[in-house]
């Protein structure tokens, strides 16, 4: 019969079928072992398993949880709250006091975070105006995330519900903000937000100290009349106040790092005192440093904060860190590095947390020769608006976890070979399509992984449920859990023997396809001496208005222009030599010929003077980009004897226009460019040099003229923020058409707006050498 001689042709194929080749690790489901092994510790055992198999599961989970990782030296990493949230969760959020120990520092309490020293924001950005320190802004945040609970009990024999109003206190005094300074630091524990009873003695008596530091230091004097965080200027007094009184004067600036053993002691004080460890938190480094932003349009910005406001519509491409003397990584430091059995790399700004401090060099070669940890970089969640919003190898896509990568490969001395072997990600698939679909209507897209570029590249990835559901419930925010990371690190440091990556198979190939980072040195002025210089220049120069009091007086006028010149960080003070003044001008008095342009501000080199009409100075970014735009055209300063407009004719019919521009000779000349970079921005600005003084363009019948002098202010202003000249952004966004053979004149106007940018970042812009 039919079904008798088809089961016994079959009966071997049947036999196989029936044998258990499933092991029960591969009904976890995921890619590889180590990430079968954190979705279970951090999932529990799949539903589909049957009761045998799901108590043995439950059991290895069970074991890893309870294995003691107490005594392991663990570095992280990273800056502000990506590094803070990993480490202890997010100690400027007023919710972080409800569960303030969870994270990497509950679980591997020896960890040292290693934090970057370049923020120049907010309140960080008020301290560089009068004090030569590096940015201590994540330095706070990150140390009021290390305290950990047993720790305070411990020191100061107290209870579980004590420790938790202790940090409550410790957040409050932390992350205070003011525009004038308390009387004490017993006046803000009685204003019933919290009670000074919260606090130990001891904490409270250290804490009382520095505030008095602060109340008679004569270096904090101007400090303490600007806007502050609190936290910020208690960590300033702890590391600086055993530091001798002309520590900070010219001469010594240049010589801080001799200081770093009073330096660090006081940073290690003030962590043991609030209950951290005394290394929780290091400086990369004493010297200070500024992050410098360079685009794929060629664009070059300065300032950390300033890149964080920034919408290019580029791709950032590089970053450099420029210091104010030579970077020395601390020696303690980089013995703890050595020492390390795990390195972390927190989320947070690619740009702006991790890379800066790994172009300190020592630090990056520490990190190198420490072969036995194990290295894992923790990926971003989502893309940041102005850095990761697009991919250097195609803007137009989304942005990849193996873009991260290669941001790496390109800017980190030697490439990241031998930095990181495993990445730890969020698994999108774990997270409810409601949730993606309502960041995406606020225009916030995830950072996708491409695990097969990935493993091409050398690393293993481990995607997992490392997202707070909690915050998700609550705030309906995804962002990283501080458990579930803490436990998902801790699973692969206990069983990476079972999963080993050889992270020397790095394909550089795929990794990165251009240069890689550059390793000379370029070297900036100390923000407390270039604002000293600001302030001087500003308060002597002469301002010409009708009007005392108000947003003409002579003052506004003067505490605008400083904010502007320090805003933009760009600004050389040899860019302002040519301006003797600034006027405001009437309206009813302002008879400047805007035939080709809207622009209420011109530099006049007759009398060397700024002049901007007066309903210009009513609005802060009217009033911004008026005097940037006057700030370029000071640059080319009396460089034009004569200038004419004049038709020309054929046939008797008018066919356009001849502007003709003959210089004033070189000797003569009161211009920041040389002779021939003058001539050759002139060529850039598409005029015909008939002679070395002689300059003409043709208008095509009634079309619109920028003159030279009018678009160097308008790509001066244009270069330190696009959004203050819409004409030159139009003009640039040729820049985003692909090259191509197909029409030739478009690539020509192309190119010769790469040069204009090029000419503005090396000639104009180009501050500082490298050495």
């Amino acid at each position: 019969m039919i079904d008798h001689r088809f089961a016994h042709d079959n009966a071997e194929l049947f036999a196989a079928l029936s044998k258990p080749y499933l092991a029960p690790f591969d009904l976890v489901g995921q890619d590889s072992f180590s990430e079968k092994l954190v979705n279970l510790v951090l999932s529990g055992p799949p539903p589909v398993v049957d009761a045998h198999t799901r108590l043995l599961l439950a059991e290895v989970a069970e074991r890893i949880r309870q294995a003691v990782v107490a005594d392991t030296k663990v570095v992280v990493f990273g800056g502000g709250t990506g590094l803070s949230n990993v480490l202890g969760g997010d100690s400027r959020q007023g919710w972080w006091v409800t569960h303030p120990f969870a994270g990497i520092k509950a679980v591997f309490p020896c960890t040292t975070a290693i934090v970057c020293v370049t923020d120049d924001g907010g309140a960080t950005g008020e301290l560089l105006k009068d004090l030569p320190i590096i940015g201590i802004g994540d330095i706070r945040h990150v140390l009021l995330s290390s305290v950990q609970k047993n720790l305070l009990m411990q020191r100061y024999d107290l209870g579980e519900d004590s420790a938790h109003q202790c940090v409550e206190a410790l957040a409050y005094l932390f992350n205070f903000r003011f525009t004038k300074p308390p009387e004490s630091i017993d006046s803000l524990l009685e204003s019933g937000v919290v009670t000074g009873d919260f606090l130990p003695a001891q904490i409270h008596t250290y804490l009382g100290g520095l505030f008095h530091v602060l109340r008679t230091d004569s270096r904090f004097k101007t400090t303490l009349s600007r806007p502050h965080c609190l936290g910020n200027l208690l960590i300033c007094a702890a590391m600086y106040q055993a530091l001798p009184d002309d520590v900070f004067t010219d001469a010594s600036l240049d010589h801080i790092h001799r200081y770093e053993p009073q330096i660090l002691d006081g940073l290690a004080g003030c962590a043991e005192i609030i209950g951290a460890p005394p290394q929780a938190v290091m400086p990369s480094c004493l010297i200070q440093a500024q992050l410098r932003f360079r685009y794929t349009n060629g664009v070059e910005i300065r300032g950390e904060s300033k890149s964080a406001n920034a919408r290019r519509g580029f791709p950032v491409d590089r970053v450099f860190v420029d210091f104010a003397g030579e970077p020395i990584a601390p020696a303690h430091l980089l013995e703890i590095i050595s020492a390390a059995e795990i390195i972390l790399f927190a989320p947070g700004s690619l740009y702006s947390s991790i890379i800066p401090v790994l172009q300190v060099p020592a630090i990056v070669e520490k990190l190198r020769e420490n072969r036995r940890a194990l290295k894992l970089l923790v990926a971003n969640i989502w893309v940041q608006s102005g850095e990761t919003d697009r991919s250097v190898l195609d803007p137009e896509r989304k942005f990849h976890v193996s873009d991260l990568i290669r941001a790496y490969e390109r800017n980190v001395p030697g490439g990241i070979g031998s930095l990181v072997d495993r990445i730890l990600c969020l698994n999108l698939s774990d997270v409810p399509a409601s949730i993606i679909e309502n960041y995406a209507l606020e225009d916030k897209i995830p950072i996708y992984l491409d695990r097969d570029v990935l493993t091409r590249q050398g690393f293993a990835t481990i995607a997992a449920p490392i997202f707070s559901e909690k915050a998700m419930r609550e705030r309906h925010v995804i962002q990283h859990d501080p458990g579930k990371v803490a436990d998902a690190v801790k699973t692969l440091f206990l069983t990476r023997k079972l999963d080993r990556i050889d992270s020397a198979a790095v394909d550089k190939s795929v990794v990165c396809q251009s240069q890689p980072a550059q390793t000379g040195l370029r070297f900036i002025e100390h923000s407390a001496r270039k604002y000293r210089t600001i302030t001087d220049w500003v308060n002597r120069l002469p301002i010409v208005s009708a009007y005392d009091t108000g947003p003409l007086s002579g003052s506004t006028i003067r505490h605008t222009l400083i904010d502007i010149i320090w805003k933009h960080q760009d600004i050389s003070y040899s860019h302002l030599h040519n301006i003797s003044g600034v006027c405001c001008v009437d309206e009813s008095q302002w008879n400047r010929d805007q035939r080709w342009d809207r622009v209420f501000s011109f530099y006049d080199p007759a009398d060397r003077l700024v002049k901007i009409r007066r309903d210009r100075f009513f609005d802060p970014t009217h009033l911004e980009i008026a005097f940037l735009i006057t700030v370029g055209q000071a640059l080319l300063g009396n460089y034009a004897d004569k200038k004419s407009l004049s038709p020309i004719f054929h046939e008797g019919l008018q066919t356009g226009l001849i502007y003709q521009l003959w210089l004033v000779t070189a000797d003569q000349r009161n211009c920041f460019l040389t002779d021939n970079d003058l001539r050759y921005y002139l060529r850039l600005a598409r005029m015909v040099e008939q002679h070395p003084t002689h300059f003409t363009r043709i208008i095509n019948g009634e079309e619109g003229f920028t003159p030279p002098g009018l678009l160097m202010g308008l790509l001066y202003a244009w270069y330190l923020d696009n959004r203050f000249a819409h004409h030159i952004e139009y003009k640039m966004s040729v820049l985003t058409v692909p090259k191509s053979d197909l029409i030739p004149e478009l690539m020509k106007t192309r190119d010769g707006r790469r040069r204009l940018i090029d000419f503005f970042r090396d000639k104009i812009f180009a501050q500082n050498k490298v050495r």
